[in-house]
């Protein structure tokens, strides 16, 4: 590339990054006119270092996750925590938010992923996407705040290993507005599946929900918190597969259900009543409840010997997604869900750092068998959103 000035060598990067970019979008991510993109591409298409404007076809099977990239501190308490006062703790960092936990995992399960999210101008930020890049993850649709820094999320765990306080600076993803949305529409309509969470601001969700309806991909969605679960519409048509704990489930539907799998199928009804074609609610340690045109089903959670259970439920839904994408029903997908998250929380890192579908598959003994799984056949017809 010595025949390139450093102009065209820049701009040939952001192209190869994001093969999708037009010219204005060129231009204001490089700060500069839209009619100086325009000449050095002319000169690059001369060399031969384009070929020319044409079409590119999506990809086989394509996941693209939209929502939180978080920095994030852990402390875990040397002893039973005191209020009040300092405690003793062992301190380590790793990256988190929901969205990019599920995309790493689901990039190390081999998937072609693509990244749509926000990060600060800053070295965490760029540190960040340098991670996922390594994992062979799509980020050229991630975008840097000129105005924000990266978002951090501080948890305070006891000696157990349980979470007892999390602190989280999530300011930055009022900035996946839906105008965020048309830039990347080339990268979301292609995908097979699309995956996002709820730190985007409600209107966001919204459009992205309707525009799913009749969209080629899946679109599946967890709403972080049960503050962000309301963020959610009361008309879920066109989501494909909702996920939620049963404190989020009661947030979003604000009705009460007992915390056992009675509660949870009793949620998961109510989910599907709202447009929802698979709904899958978690007890914790009492596993899952699936819900879908098939039926109800419940998934029991597989024993394991948990390090450190933050992760657990990003690792289930990246787990079942994966199955999904295989083409596995829900249920049975949940069932590698479940394995993923037991897999998880079997060690200290929120995404585990020797996964990989092999690596999966060779601990597929421990997914419960066919008759462990309870089911029934329909929809309670006396269940109200």
């Amino acid at each position: 590339m010595d025949d390139l000035s450093p102009l065209e060598a820049a701009i040939l990067k952001h192209i190869t990054q994001n093969p999708f970019a037009g010219q204005q979008e060129l231009a204001d991510q490089m700060s500069i006119a839209r009619s100086t993109v325009a000449a050095h591409i002319v000169s690059l298409t001369r060399k031969g270092y384009i070929l020319g404007r044409g079409y590119v076809l999506p990809a086989a099977k394509r996941v693209v996750c939209l929502g939180g990239a978080v920095f994030d501190r852990k402390f875990q308490a040397s002893q039973p925590l005191v209020r009040g006062t300092s405690n003793p703790a062992t301190g380590f960092h790793s990256y988190g938010g929901v969205a990019r936990n599920v995309l790493e995992n689901l990039a190390l399960l081999g998937h072609d992923t693509s990244f749509v999210s926000v990060v600060g101008d800053d070295q965490t930020g760029r540190t960040l996407l340098g991670h996922l890049r390594d994992r062979g993850v799509d980020v050229s649709q991630v975008a840097l705040s000129r105005h924000r820094s990266t978002a951090e999320y501080c948890a305070i765990l006891s000696p157990d290993g349980d979470l007892d306080l999390g602190i989280a600076d999530m300011d930055i993803f009022e900035e996946l507005t839906p105008d965020r949305l048309e830039r990347a529409r080339a990268h979301l309509t292609s995908a097979t599946l699309l995956f996002s969470d709820c730190n985007p601001p409600m209107e966001t969700i919204r459009t992205l929900i309707e525009r799913s309806r009749g969209a080629r991909y899946i679109l599946a969605i967890d709403p972080v918190s049960t503050h962000k679960a309301q963020r959610l519409p009361a008309d879920l048509t066109g989501v494909g597969l909702l996920f939620m704990n049963l404190d989020e489930a009661g947030a979003y539907l604000s009705s009460s259900f007992p915390a056992d799998s009675t509660g949870a199928t009793k949620a998961a009804q109510a989910l599907r009543a709202r447009g929802v074609s698979g709904a899958v609610v978690s007890t914790g340690t009492q596993g899952l409840v699936v819900a879908d045109d098939s039926g109800v089903t419940h998934v029991p959670a597989i024993p394991s010997h948990p390090v450190e259970v933050t992760g657990a439920g990003d690792a289930m839904i990246a787990g079942t997604l994966h199955a999904t994408l295989a083409g596995q029903p829900l249920a049975e997908a949940a069932c590698t869900g479940a394995l993923l998250a037991a897999l998880t929380v079997e060690t200290a890192t929120t995404v585990r750092a020797d996964l990989s579908a092999a690596f999966l598959d060779q601990h597929n003994h421990r997914l419960p068998q066919g008759a462990a799984l309870s089911s029934s056949s329909s929809l309670d017809p006396g269940v109200s959103a």
